[in-house]
């Protein structure tokens, strides 16, 4: 008879779950940094100035699950590996790392003859990374370094810096939102952290910020891509925190100019419970501030990827 009651219980949750439909799935929030910590033109390629214990400080206190660095040398990627194992914060202290070389190492290169380039870090183990080369600027090979969780194959966390070189700047932004069309196309969804060397107000990001987007500071878009500043009604709307160390006055507010970015496709982002927020670089390297880029660090929030895959077939 019991177990009449519990087959007939069964039965009965199984058809109520099929009138009223399976539970909503919450969104996710996710902790994101980011720094161009000035890896070789400020330090030298040395790991024993400050820097590292300042990242490893900034990343844990941040509560971030992804960290993204640019202009980092090799040496340095390594340090920051060990450091962030000392900390306790990955869940896999052999599998929560990438780098790529902008440029290989070599006697009488930068960082002390060491590779230098742009590199990602994860709190979750990390998939096989891609790692796509941007048209080339005649100055520096810029790249865009890709990974996905190991076990959620579907959340790719990506970086890239790319060119100061005025002819090649749209040429390599257009590559780099290309692959992230591409990949939320295919199912993914994709937060991309770095240095983009263009302000949110520049007519070429148009094509790329979100339509959404739409203030005095920042209009004309037809883009798909929220940045997690963008919105934040005490920074500049629409452009957000300068990202620059130095207080240049620039931006439409003149409160900074900002050129360090965290982008997510607006079909998959939960504005609401987003944001983020420009950090002044720590001033514990040698007694001198650490970088001449703050640390921008963002919650971004993305719909379940059901929800999202709905979104991309209105968005395209």
């Amino acid at each position: 008879m019991i177990v009449r009651k519990m087959a007939w219980a069964l039965v009965a949750a199984t058809l109520l779950t099929s009138l009223l439909g399976a539970p909503a799935r919450a969104a996710v929030s996710h902790r994101v940094w980011h720094w161009n910590v000035a890896g070789n033109t400020m330090h030298r390629g040395s790991t024993t100035d400050g820097l590292i214990p300042a990242a490893v400080s900034s990343i844990t206190g941040a509560r971030a699950v992804f960290a993204s660095v640019n202009e980092l040398c090799q040496q340095q990627f390594d340090a920051l590996i060990q450091r962030l194992r000392t900390a306790g914060w990955p869940e896999d202290p052999a599998n929560f790392a990438r780098f790529e070389a902008t440029i290989p190492g070599r006697a009488g290169g930068p960082c002390q003859g060491k590779a230098y380039g742009i590199g990602l870090f994860s709190k979750k183990p990390l998939g096989a990374a891609d790692r796509i080369t941007l048209p080339y600027d005649g100055n520096e090979p810029r790249k865009l370094l890709c990974a996905p969780l190991r076990e959620q194959k579907r959340l790719r966390f990506c970086t890239t810096h790319s060119t100061f070189v005025d002819a090649f700047r749209l040429p390599q932004l257009t590559a780099i939102f290309e692959r992230m069309d591409a990949y939320r196309a295919a199912g993914d969804q994709v937060i991309v952290a770095g240095d983009f060397n263009a302000a949110p107000n520049f007519e070429r990001m148009n094509r790329f910020y979100s339509s959404q987007v739409n203030t005095p500071n920042n209009d004309g878009n037809t883009g798909h891509f929220r940045e997690v500043d963008d919105a934040d009604a005490a920074a500049c709307p629409g452009y957000g925190e300068g990202t620059l160390q130095k207080a240049d006055g620039g931006g439409p507010c003149r409160t900074g100019t900002k050129i360090d970015m965290i982008f997510t496709h607006d079909g998959d982002y939960v504005a609401a419970s987003s944001s983020g927020d420009a950090r002044p670089s720590p001033t514990t390297c040698a007694g001198n501030a650490c970088s001449d880029h703050r640390i921008l660090t963002g919650t971004v929030t993305l719909r379940p990827l059901e929800e999202g895959a709905v979104a991309r077939a209105g968005n395209g």
